[in-house]
């Protein structure tokens, strides 16, 4: 649950940094928040959060 929420506000923060600062029209920007929802609620959507989850295992597990 911690990581599918860090990862949201990531993404959120990506796309207004692209509207912002690389002039993404805001239709766009619709757009890409649309297709994060829908694809959240389809089929692939918990096989998409079980690998961002590994992900963020792995990253985790990482000493420097």
């Amino acid at each position: 649950m911690i990581v599918s929420v860090s990862a949201v506000v990531l993404l959120g923060v990506f796309v207004y940094l692209l509207w912002r600062y690389a002039r993404l029209p805001l239709w766009q920007a619709a757009i890409c928040a649309a297709f994060g929802y829908f694809l959240a609620s389809s089929s692939i959507g918990p096989e998409i959060g079980n690998g961002l989850r590994s992900v963020a295992r792995f990253v985790a597990g990482i000493e420097l």
